[in-house]
């Protein structure tokens, strides 16, 4: 197996998910078709992957590591391309050529490259239906995390905003080689059919950012360059205050008072 032979890296972050059960259940997640597109991003020894190629039309699936070449060639098929490369430097938009019905992504996402791979598939505007993604089973908490909860931040309201998250399954780290030192989670992000209105989205993004700089610092705090008393207004309204901290406002109430601070032209 390959598994026996490779050497793992750090840096990439390379724990291989090798559980049978598990990965069936990953493939089950969605239904997939022989009319749909799955971008994978990382697919590692191809132990998922060699389920994904089974029911897409097309595979696209994104390896960092140029030593595992070899070894992924062996599982080739027509519907499965290959690219050995950062995802995060790639023109996806290029990569993908024909028509889709629906495109998933799947990933297993290392810890510190978590966020930066979920937020250049946001940014890179490509009509992804759902993503299935495994991570750390904190950040996947993180990433569900309700309003009032210690664990609510900036990158829980900004997903919130494009997707509905749910909790797949967990995933002992019993279930990889070699064993990490935490458990993961698998969550299906689902893009929502309709978005919250937002007059500007970088003003709402940066406003989210701003608004959890500093966590225990209160919202008269953490935006004070913003014009204050259209966001005291907008809080009172729901029953808060310049007072609260961020971690109290939910997606509907940061859209509002995003909405309030623009100034229509």
């Amino acid at each position: 197996m390959v598994v026996n032979k490779h050497n793992f890296k750090k840096k990439y972050g390379q724990n291989w998910l090798h559980d049978k059960n598990t990965l069936e259940k990953i493939v089950k997640v969605v239904d997939v078709t022989k009319k749909d597109l799955i971008i994978e991003i990382g697919p590692g020894s191809g132990n998922l992957t060699k389920y994904l190629i089974k029911d897409a039309k097309k595979v696209i699936a994104y390896e960092i590591d140029k030593s595992l070449k070899k070894d992924l060639e062996k599982i080739k098929t027509d519907n499965l391309e290959l690219i050995f490369d950062d995802f995060l430097k790639r023109d996806v938009k290029k990569d993908i050529e024909g028509t889709y019905e629906n495109i998933y992504v799947i990933a297993n996402l290392p810890y510190y490259i978590t966020t930066p791979i979920i937020t250049k598939l946001i940014e890179t505007k490509i009509p992804i239906t759902a993503m299935i993604l495994m991570m750390q089973k904190e950040v996947g908490e993180r990433l569900m995390a309700k309003p009032g909860t210690k664990e609510y931040n900036s990158l829980t309201v900004y997903l919130n905003y494009y997707f509905n998250i749910t909790k797949v399954i967990d995933v002992s780290r019993n279930s990889f080689y070699p064993v990490p030192n935490v458990d993961s989670s698998v969550l299906l992000l689902e893009r929502k059919d309709n978005y919250l209105e937002l007059k500007d989205k970088n003003l709402f993004f940066k406003l989210i950012r701003d608004a959890f700089q500093f966590k225990r610092k209160n919202i008269k705090n953490n935006l004070k360059g913003y014009d204050i008393d259209i966001v005291e207004k907008v809080l009172t309204s729901h029953k808060l205050s310049l007072s609260s901290r961020a971690e109290e406002i939910n997606l509907e109430i940061f859209v509002n008072i995003a909405n309030a601070l623009q100034i229509d032209e």
